[in-house]
């Protein structure tokens, strides 16, 4: 999950890491009443899931609240990396000195957070990796030991900073990396940190947050949509909002399998019989009849699906369970869509039976039903 700048910015700010004052607006009298509130020369700044903006000329300057409603008039509705600009962030313009790069993230060969830090600040840190590697200092974090303050002393002192200034950038590692324990994040950074004559400020700000941990931050699931701008479907979004493992196809027979491989190798053998996939959504293991219901009524409530085809290996998952789902979705959802279903394991008969009396085709082997699903497709 990437939170927007002015997002990412609240959290720095709560662990004691300062930034220039800032505003969020979405029009441009807005943005305007900004400007004038802060009272002096300001940068506007196209809030949007990606990096690059600035290149992109998502980054402007202003002089005047006159001007910067101009910029945003200009800023909002723009098109960067196929996202619109939708949000801006009015910021004080500030003096700087020099621009550092800093950043937390995973080195998941090594299975520990990593402290990245260059004097070659306000590029994109994969193009100093790639050029100048050696310009980018690198400190693995003991996971038992921690981040302590003699190891960000140690860096600091590796981009030639001493006594104030030294302890200074320390206290901003110390806290980037508390926020990044904190808030399970795979990577955040600050790129540029700047140095001002009062000292440094995160001009910038980058928070990007486990997808697996977000059961831990609650307060982030309204910035779902925000965050998965242009990575996701409007339904995939949906989907996740649901807690279903939902990816969005371009075909028209809808899929719902237990288990990754199981989910993956029937949409090969739908490909195989000459059909098209209209999705892939993975029940995972021990399903119950109402996530099955849930899953069920999704994928047939997409105006893509002209049938659903359901393959499933019980084990933990009860065929009996996947059976009472799906009957119960077909019952519950208003337009009639044609289901087919391979399953077997636990509680097969059972399953069977129900299924049967509802009418709902059963067959022996993923391919039987593929070919089924694919003929009720072309036959409309």
């Amino acid at each position: 999950m990437k939170l927007l700048e002015y997002e990412a910015k609240e959290y720095f700010r709560k662990y004691g890491i300062p930034t220039p004052e800032g505003v969020m607006v979405s029009d441009s009298n807005t943005a305007f009443e900004a400007a004038k509130r802060l009272g002096k020369p300001v940068v506007i700044k196209a809030q949007l899931p990606v990096g690059g903006r600035g290149k992109a000329g998502g980054i402007k300057f202003a002089d005047t609240p006159i001007e910067a409603r101009e910029v945003a008039d200009e800023l909002l509705g723009m098109e960067i990396k196929g996202l619109v600009v939708k949000k801006l962030y009015i910021e004080e313009k500030i003096e700087i000195k020099d621009e550092i790069y800093l950043g937390i993230t995973i080195d998941r060969n090594n299975n520990r957070y990593v402290v990245l830090a260059s004097k070659e600040g306000g590029v994109e840190i994969e193009e100093v990796a790639s050029k100048t590697p050696e310009k980018i200092i690198r400190h693995q974090i003991d996971p038992i030991m921690g981040l302590r303050n003699f190891h960000a002393n140690h860096i600091a002192k590796e981009l030639g900073y001493h006594g104030k200034m030294m302890r200074s950038f320390a206290s901003f590692i110390i806290r980037l990396y508390s926020l990044a324990r904190d808030m399970d994040a795979e990577l955040t950074e600050i790129n540029p940190l700047v140095e001002t004559e009062e000292g440094f400020l995160a001009a910038d700000a980058r928070l990007n947050i486990d997808n697996n941990a977000l059961f831990r931050h609650k307060e982030l699931e309204d910035k779902l949509l925000d965050s998965y701008q242009g990575e996701l479907t409007t339904r995939e979004i949906e989907a996740r909002r649901r807690e279903l493992t939902y990816v969005e196809l371009d075909g028209n027979i809808g899929i719902i399998g237990n288990g990754a491989g199981l989910t993956m190798a029937t949409l090969d053998t739908v490909m195989l019989k000459g059909g098209k996939a209209a999705n892939f959504l993975d029940l995972g293991g021990g399903a119950t009849p109402e996530k099955i219901e849930k899953a069920a009524k999704f994928v047939l409530n997409d105006e893509r699906t002209e049938a659903l085809l359901v393959n499933v290996l019980g084990g933990i998952t009860r065929c009996d369970h996947i059976a009472e789902g799906l009957v119960n979705a077909r019952n519950e959802v208003k337009v009639e869509k044609p289901i087919v279903v391979r399953m077997m394991g636990t509680n097969e008969e059972e399953g069977r039976e129900i299924l049967k009396n509802a009418g709902i085709d059963m067959l022996d082997t993923m391919e039987m039903a593929a070919e089924k699903a694919v003929k009720l497709v072309e036959g409309n």
